[in-house]
């Protein structure tokens, strides 16, 4: 599965973009536009953008230092790419950038390249989270392990290249399903991906929900009048907030501090028509002979 995203992100959902594009097959939706309110690595909005699926991506988050990263990677390539190339990667540039974060000075290209750094040399892409190697730098991997320059730059090159197909924001997502999704034209997916109900606390987001969010979310994207996907972890409580929709159960696989197979759920808009595929996470390539 090749990788577009210059970001590693927990919980990332790169494995369901063949199940995405099979979604749009199955719904007439090719070249249309694709939202997502919670974007992260944008792994599935870029395999949509640069597979020739979607005519559009809009991509939000409101993390601060993600959102300068893809405002970055679109409105400044160059100057971003530049400070790939030249950054010594060290334990001194790590603690530096940590620093940035912290700054209430630091510009967009400051902060977006620094959350891109503590990205790909923090263990798994966790921005407040150690280094990988440890900080004395004894581990099996030092925190160059994840920073291969040359592919780096050249995926962030790419994004660049379709930056006139690229709506970058930084809202709420509540704002954003309020003020930026009834926008869209009529062939739009909106795809969101909140934190988890269970591990969005413990383990993969530091600004987590409380049961009021995703109650509030729910009754949001109930009311959308364009197509929708909503993924989530398998808890009785998120199952009871989108009852009686169509849903796909299945397991995916996480890398934050340690691997472990979680079981999630998708849950669907009532005027989606389903791929004949049983789990989203693993699409056959056979899947995709009907549309050729």
């Amino acid at each position: 599965m090749r990788y577009y995203s210059p970001l590693r992100y927990p919980g990332g959902k790169r494995k369901l973009a063949d199940y995405i594009k099979l979604v749009f097959h199955e719904n007439n939706l090719m070249d249309g536009d694709y939202a997502e309110p919670y974007a992260g690595g944008a792994g599935v909005a870029l395999a949509l953008l640069f597979d020739e699926y979607a005519r559009r991506i809009y991509i939000n988050d409101l993390d601060p230092g993600i959102f300068a990263f893809w405002y970055c990677a679109t409105h400044n390539n160059d100057a971003l790419c530049e400070l790939i190339r030249n950054v010594p990667v060290s334990m001194d540039e790590w603690y530096k950038q940590k620093e940035v974060q912290v700054d209430p000075d630091s510009g967009l290209l400051e902060l977006g390249f620094s959350t891109f750094f503590l990205n790909r040399t923090n263990r798994s892409g966790i921005i407040s989270g150690g280094v990988i190697g440890g900080k004395q730098q004894k581990g099996k991997w030092d925190l160059s392990a994840r920073f291969n320059k040359e592919d780096l730059v050249r995926r962030i090159q790419k994004i660049g290249r379709y930056r006139n197909r690229i709506s970058v924001h930084n809202l709420d997502a509540k704002k954003f399903l309020q003020r930026i999704v009834p926008q869209l034209p009529a062939r739009s997916l909106v795809y969101l991906d909140p934190p988890y109900y269970v591990k969005g606390q413990q383990l993969l987001y530091t600004n987590y929900y409380k049961p009021k969010d995703h109650a509030e979310i729910a009754a949001l994207v109930n009311g959308l009048e364009c197509k929708w996907i909503v993924s989530y972890d398998n808890v009785p409580e998120i199952s009871q907030l989108y009852e009686g929709l169509p849903n796909r159960d299945y397991d995916i696989s996480y890398s934050a501090q340690e691997r472990y197979a979680g079981s999630e759920m998708m849950f669907f808009s009532p005027d989606l028509r389903l791929p004949a595929v049983d789990d989203p996470a693993r699409v056959p390539k056979s899947a995709f002979i009907r549309y050729t």
